[in-house]
C-alpha cells in the first residue's frame, strides 16, 4: 500500500478491536534472543517493524514462524553475527536488539539505528549505561561494536525517562553478573510488559512499573508464554478519530488503564468516554479493567479548544498522540495551545494541517497556537512519518471532500490495518 484516497466528512460508528502493542511487542521479541530457548509470543500485530523484527532474529540464526495471532521463536540456535541493511537503519527499535545481543553473546556490531524522522534521539544514554556494565564501544565504517567478557550488575541513574534505554539495560542487567538498579527508569507500560516477559521466563525484577527497577543478574532464563498487550497508541488513534469526526465508536479490548491521560485529554474536548458500562466522567481509570475492557466514545458536535495541551512522559500525554490531538484541535470551538516537551519535530504535520486550512501557528519551536476552523478541506498530502502520518489519516476523515494520503508505508510500521478498522468504523477510505 503507498496511497490512501478519503472522503471525508462521515461521522464514525460502530466498533472496532485494537491490535497488540508494537512498542511492547518488538523489545520482546528482542528479548526472546536470551533465552536459548522457544517462547509463544501472542497478540503480535502484523505490521512491517514486527516483520523487520523477525527477519532480524532470523538472520542470527532463530527460528521463527507465525502461530495463530502470534509468533513461536527458538532461539536455541541463534549466534552472533553483524547486523547491517535496511532492517537496521530503517527501524529505530531495532536498538533494542543491542542489549539482547551484549547479553547472550557479549558482542554487537551494528549499523546506527534510524526510524521516524521526529527530531534527536540520541543513543548516548544507552552506551553510557552499558557501559558501567562493562561494555566497551567503538565505531568502525559507521558501525557501532559493543564487547564485553563478562556483563557486570551497576547502580544506573538515569538523567533522562527513556524508554529505549531502560530497555536496553534491562535486557543486559538479567543476564549480568550481580544486580542492577535502574533509577529514573521509564515507567511505559511497554517497559512493564517486558518486565512481565522476562519474569515469566525465570529473571527476578523488582519494582516493576516504578521509576526505581532492581535486577537480580545471572539467572537461568527459560522460554515462556506470553500475550503482548493492546496498542494504547492505536486505541487512542481511534479515539481521537472519533472526537474529530463526530459519532460514537467502541473500541474493543482498549487498555483503558493505559489511557488515563489520553481519556481525559478527550473528555475535555467534550467527549463522553465509558468503560464496562460504567461512564468514566471523573477521569479515574485504574488498571483493574484489565486489557479486554472496552472504551466506549461519544463525540461531541465540535471538539473543545484546550487552553493547554503538553505532552510528557508517562503516565503523561504521549507524544505519539501529539499530532492526532492536534489534528482535532484544528475545528475546535476556539483556541488552543499545545506544547510538546519530548521530540522537537513533532510539528512536521503542521504545514500539511494548513494546505487542509487548519489556521496553526508557532509560538516557539515547540508551542503552536491553533485557531479551530469550521472545517478543513480535502488535499493531497504527504505522510513523513509515522504517527504523523496517522494525523492526516484523521485529517482527511474530518476534511470536506476528498483527500490523498502518499508515504503511508510509513503510517504501516504502527497500524496493522488502519484502511479496514475505519472502514468498519463506516468511514470512506481505500488504498491503491
Amino acid at each position: 500500500m503507498t496511497t490512501f484516497h478519503i472522503h471525508g466528512g462521515i461521522p464514525l460508528q460502530g466498533k472496532v478491536r485494537i491490535q497488540g502493542s508494537k512498542n511492547a511487542a518488538l523489545p520482546i521479541l528482542a528479548a526472546t534472543l536470551l533465552t536459548g530457548d522457544a517462547s509463544d509470543i501472542r497478540n503480535c500485530p502484523q505490521i512491517a517493524d514486527v516483520q523487520h523484527m523477525v527477519s532480524l532474529l532470523q538472520s542470527l540464526g532463530c527460528r521463527v514462524r507465525r502461530s495463530g495471532d502470534g509468533y513461536l521463536v527458538d532461539s536455541a540456535r541463534a549466534g552472533a553475527c553483524n547486523m547491517s541493511g535496511d532492517a537496521i537503519t530503517g527501524m529505530r527499535s531495532s536498538l533494542c536488539l543491542l542489549g539482547a545481543m551484549l547479553g547472550r553473546f557479549g558482542e554487537v556490531t551494528m549499523e546506527h539505528p534510524g526510524g521516524c524522522v521526529i527530531g534527536k534521539r540520541p543513543i548516548d544514554l544507552h552506551l553510557k549505561a552499558l557501559g558501567k556494565m562493562g561494555v566497551s564501544f567503538t565505531e568502525e565504517d559507521g558501525r557501532l561494536i559493543g564487547r564485553v567478557n563478562r556483563l557486570r550488575g551497576a547502580d544506573i541513574r538515569l538523567s533522562i525517562s527513556s524508554v529505549g534505554a531502560t530497555e536496553n539495560i534491562l535486557l543486559a542487567a538479567v543476564q549480568a553478573e550481580g544486580d542492577t538498579t535502574i533509577t529514573g527508569a521509564a515507567r511505559e507500560p511497554e517497559v512493564e510488559a517486558l518486565c512481565r516477559y522476562l519474569t515469566a521466563c525465570g529473571a527476578h525484577i523488582e519494582g516493576i512499573g516504578s521509576s526505581i527497577l532492581g535486577i537480580k543478574g545471572g539467572t537461568p532464563l527459560h522460554g515462556a508464554e506470553f500475550t503482548v498487550p493492546a496498542d494504547r497508541i492505536v486505541a487512542g488513534t481511534y479515539l481521537f478519530a472519533c472526537v474529530g469526526c463526530g459519532g460514537s465508536v467502541l473500541l474493543e479490548n482498549a487498555p483503558c488503564g493505559q489511557l488515563e491521560a489520553v481519556i481525559q485529554t478527550a473528555e475535555r474536548m467534550g467527549a463522553r468516554c465509558q468503560m464496562d458500562g460504567r461512564e468514566g466522567g471523573d477521569g479515574i481509570y485504574g488498571a483493574d479493567y484489565g486489557y479486554e475492557s472496552g472504551l466506549y466514545v461519544q463525540a461531541p458536535e465540535r471538539p473543545h479548544a484546550l487552553a493547554r495541551l503538553r505532552t510528557a512522559v508517562y503516565p503523561g500525554f504521549p507524544t505519539d498522540l501529539q499530532s492526532m490531538a492536534l489534528t482535532v484541535l484544528t475545528r475546535a470551538d476556539g483556541k488552543s495551545c499545545v506544547e510538546e516537551t519530548i521530540f522537537e519535530d513533532r510539528f512536521r504535520v503542521v504545514d500539511s494541517l494548513r494546505s487542509m486550512g487548519a489556521d496553526i501557528e508557532h509560538y516557539t519551536q515547540n508551542i503552536v497556537l491553533v485557531r479551530g476552523v469550521s472545517s478543513l478541506r480535502g488535499a493531497k498530502v504527504e505522510a513523513r512519518e509515522l504517527r504523523g502520518g496517522a494525523a492526516l489519516v484523521l485529517a482527511g476523515l474530518m476534511a470536506e471532500g476528498e483527500s490523498e494520503i502518499t508515504g503511508c508505508a510509513y503510517i504501516e510500521r504502527g497500524y496493522e490495518n488502519i484502511g479496514k478498522d475505519l472502514r468498519d468504523l463506516g468511514a470512506r477510505i481505500v488504498s491503491v
